[in-house]
């Protein structure tokens, strides 16, 4: 299994909050994309494709096929990773991840001054080999990338073959109508979201959390339900015809 970290944050954040709990069924790894936690910046730009490429170089890395487990933008690197190289990816569970910046709520834009900043500046000159001086820099072009991408369309998500489990809180930053588009356009996707939680699911419900991936990912594809609707309907749909 490797999990994949959201923006402004580390792998760090994942481990401490699910990262443990998962590790007692998966052998977990989990690492810091480019100008984030450990890994020092170079002067381009985010760009999820460019996050994608990473997480994939180190897959091929691993030398296997894995579990990826990805909050926000590790959400949505792990959709890209889904897409692009089906061989590397086995199960795919994404957490508040959005399609595309519209799908993002309102909410008060992240600080680049004052205090609120200059705490998560500390954190980040913390980790980083490029120190405090540099988390302005990252800063702004994280926001820059929020306000630009993803640019994915139900048609890019049908292409994803991994079984997905699309989990929010339902006061998510991303607008629950898009987490709904999410999970409808993945062909083998399963929808959970978690009642009275936000965006920082992960750490407010690990233990529940925890559980509903052990049983998304320990599960049978599709899953086995007493009435299926939906996907009742798909199998009648592709049955042959006269039958």
């Amino acid at each position: 299994m490797v999990l994949l970290h959201g923006g402004l944050s580390s792998s760090a954040s994942l481990q401490r909050s699910v990262g443990r709990r998962l590790a007692r069924r998966y052998r977990v790894s989990a690492f810091d994309r480019r100008g984030h936690g450990r890994t020092a910046d170079r002067d381009e730009p985010f760009h999820y494709d460019a996050m994608a490429e990473e997480t994939i170089a180190f897959l091929e890395w691993l030398g296997r096929p894995a579990h990826l487990v990805g909050h926000s933008d590790g959400g949505i690197v792990g959709l890209l990773v889904a897409m692009r190289r089906p061989d590397l990816v086995h199960r795919l569970v994404v957490v508040g991840a959005n399609s595309h910046p519209g799908a993002l709520e309102v909410m008060e834009p992240f600080p680049t001054d004052g205090p609120g900043f200059d705490e998560w500046a500390r954190d980040f000159g913390a980790r980083s080999p490029d120190g405090v001086a540099h988390a302005r820099e990252v800063a702004v072009k994280t926001l820059r990338l929020f306000g630009a991408e993803p640019r994915l369309t139900p048609a890019d998500l049908a292409t994803i073959r991994s079984a997905t489990l699309v989990m929010s809180g339902d006061d998510d930053s991303t607008r629950l109508e898009d987490t709904i588009l999410i999970y409808r356009s993945i062909p083998e996707a399963q929808l959970a979201v978690v009642p009275g939680s936000s965006h920082a699911v992960l750490k407010e419900y690990p233990g529940e959390c925890t559980a509903l991936i052990h049983r998304f990912l320990a599960g049978p594809v599709p899953p086995e339900t007493v009435a299926p609707i939906r996907r009742a309907r798909d199998v009648i749909v592709n049955l042959p015809s006269g039958q």
